[in-house]
C-alpha cells in the first residue's frame, strides 16, 4: 500500500491538511483504492515538542514514503528563533535539500467562475493557463551567509552549477512539449554571472528541443509583462528567489494564493503543498481556502501515482464547486455567501459524488 507522510506543520496547515486527505480518501475510495497515511512534525509544532525545526523521525518518515503532503509552516511565535532554528530554514530547506526536491511545479490557470476574484480586469486574466519551474535546490537560498563585525555587512552568496541548470531546464522542454510548446526562461542575464551562465545552458538544452520555442525575459520584465498579458506564457523556468517571487505575484492571476497548488518533486518522488504560508491571522478559525491543499493531491494522484483518472476527478470537483458559487473568504466578494475550511472540503467531496 503507497504511504504518505503527512506533514500538518502550523497555523491553517492543521486545519487544510485534514481537508486534502479526505477528499483524497473520498476519490481513492471511489475506484476501489487505499493509501496509509501517517502524520509527523515539521516546522513551529516540532520545535515545541522537540526543540528541531525537522525532527529526525519526520525526515526519516519523509524518505521512506512514497509521497509527502505538507500543509504550512511557521509563524510569528518562532521568529523570534536564530535564523538557521526557524521553521523555514530549520525544516523546509533541508527537507528539500535532503530529498533532492529540485524542481517546483506551480500551474496557473483560470477558472473562469473566479475571473471577478482577480484583481487584474477579466480580459488579462481570462485566458491564463501557464506553469512555473523554479529550481528549488540551488542559487542564494543555499548559498554560503554570514556577516562581517568590522565593518558591518551581511553577504549570501549564489552559486549554480551546470548539472542543477541542465536538469530544471530539461524539465521545462519536456513540460513545454507536453503543452503549447512555449518556453520562457527567466533570468537577469544583463548584471548576474551565473544568469549568463544559466541562458548559456538553456540555449545548449534547447538544441535537443527543435519543437519547443525558446524565448529568454529578464525577471524584472517578466514581473511586468505576467501583469501586463499574463496569457503570453506557456511554460516558465526560472531560478529559485526568482521562482519564488514570480510564483507568488502568478497565484493573483488566479484569484487567490489559496487556489495554487505545488509539487517540489525529485522523478516520482514529490513533496505536495499549497503555495501559501501558515495565515497565523486566521488559524483555528475555519477561514483558510483549502482547494490550494486539495489540488496539490490531485497532483500527487498525477505525477507520483500515474492516477491520472482520479487527479481529473478530484480538479473537476473544484472546479464544479466554484462555479456553484462556493466561495471562502479569500475568494468572495462582498455580495457572495462565505463557507469555512471544512465546509469547501465536503463540498469537493459532494461534488465528487
Amino acid at each position: 500500500m503507497p504511504k504518505i507522510a503527512v506533514l500538518p506543520g502550523d497555523g491553517i496547515g492543521q486545519e487544510i491538511i485534514p481537508e486534502a486527505v479526505k477528499v483524497l480518501q473520498a476519490v481513492l475510495g471511489k475506484n476501489n483504492l487505499k493509501f496509509e497515511y501517517q502524520e509527523y512534525l515539521i516546522g513551529g509544532a516540532a520545535i515545541d515538542q522537540t526543540g528541531k525545526a525537522l525532527p529526525l523521525e519526520t525526515l526519516n518518515a519523509c524518505q521512506e514514503a512514497d509521497a509527502v503532503l505538507l500543509g504550512a509552516i511557521g509563524g510569528p511565535k518562532w521568529d523570534v528563533l536564530p535564523a538557521p532554528e526557524r521553521p523555514e530554514l530549520g525544516a523546509l530547506l533541508p527537507l528539500r535539500k535532503e530529498l533532492n526536491l529540485y524542481a517546483n511545479i506551480r500551474p496557473v490557470k483560470m477558472v473562469p467562475s473566479l475571473l471577478s476574484a482577480s484583481t487584474l480586469k477579466e480580459e488579462t486574466v481570462k485566458n491564463v493557463d501557464l506553469v512555473v519551474l523554479r529550481e528549488l535546490t540551488g542559487g542564494l537560498y543555499f548559498g554560503e551567509k554570514g556577516r562581517h563585525d568590522h565593518p558591518p555587512a551581511a553577504y549570501d552568496v549564489l552559486v549554480y552549477t551546470e548539472i542543477e541548470i541542465r536538469r530544471i531546464v530539461e524539465l521545462g522542454f519536456q513540460t513545454a512539449q507536453e503543452r503549447r510548446k512555449k518556453l520562457c526562461s527567466v533570468d537577469k542575464a544583463n548584471v548576474l554571472e551565473s544568469s549568463r551562465f544559466w541562458r548559456e545552458i538553456a540555449n545548449d538544452v534547447a538544441r535537443h528541443y527543435p519543437e519547443v520555442e525558446l524565448t529568454h525575459m529578464y525577471v524584472d520584465n517578466a514581473a511586468m509583462q505576467m501583469v501586463r498579458y499574463p496569457a503570453q506564457f506557456d511554460v516558465i523556468v526560472t531560478e529559485n528567489m526568482f521562482g519564488d517571487i514570480l510564483t507568488d505575484l502568478a497565484s493573483m492571476l488566479g484569484g487567490s494564493i489559496g487556489m495554487l497548488a505545488s509539487a517540489s518533486m525529485n522523478g516520482k518522488k514529490g513533496l505536495y503543498e499549497p503555495a501559501h504560508g501558515s495565515a497565523p491571522d486566521i488559524a483555528g478559525q475555519n477561514k483558510a481556502n483549502p482547494l490550494a491543499t486539495i489540488l496539490s493531491a490531485a497532483m500527487m494522484l498525477r505525477y507520483t501515482f500515474e492516477l491520472h483518472a482520479e487527479a481529473d476527478q478530484i480538479e473537476k470537483a473544484v472546479t464544479k464547486v466554484l462555479d456553484a458559487g462556493y466561495r471562502t473568504a479569500d475568494l468572495a466578494k462582498p455580495h457572495e455567501k462565505i463557507v469555512g475550511t471544512r465546509e469547501m472540503g465536503d463540498a469537493v467531496i459532494a461534488a465528487l459524488a
